[in-house]
């Protein structure tokens, strides 16, 4: 598995763990969506499930559920600040097409 975190996603989901006073890390999936396909999904969790593939890196967990992992394998998670807008933002090299909103995509 080939996740990548950056230091201003981790320190980003850190500083939100640490607010809710609560959680193991975050869970990178995909859903069935939007007019591409798929778009990214992206929560905090509080526990490990069962067959969770896991990283850490910076010292934040990534959690994947390997039938995802097709989809989102080689990506890197980042936060980032774009005048007035702040959001994780996914560079994903599976991606094929994106949606002209950019909230979807197809591998």
């Amino acid at each position: 598995m080939n996740i990548h975190l950056s230091e201003a996603a981790a320190r980003h989901v850190r500083a939100h763990l640490a607010k809710r006073g609560a959680g193991v890390g975050v869970r990178l999936g995909v859903k069935t969506t939007g007019c591409s396909g798929l778009s990214y999904e992206l929560e905090y969790v509080d526990a490990v499930a069962p067959g969770d593939l896991v990283i850490e890196q910076h010292g934040v967990k990534v959690l994947v559920d390997p039938k995802n992992l097709a989809f989102i394998d080689g990506t890197e998670l980042d936060y980032v600040r774009e005048g007035l807008n702040e959001g994780f933002k996914f560079t994903n090299p599976n991606e094929r097409d994106r949606c002209g909103c950019g909230e979807s995509f197809r591998v």
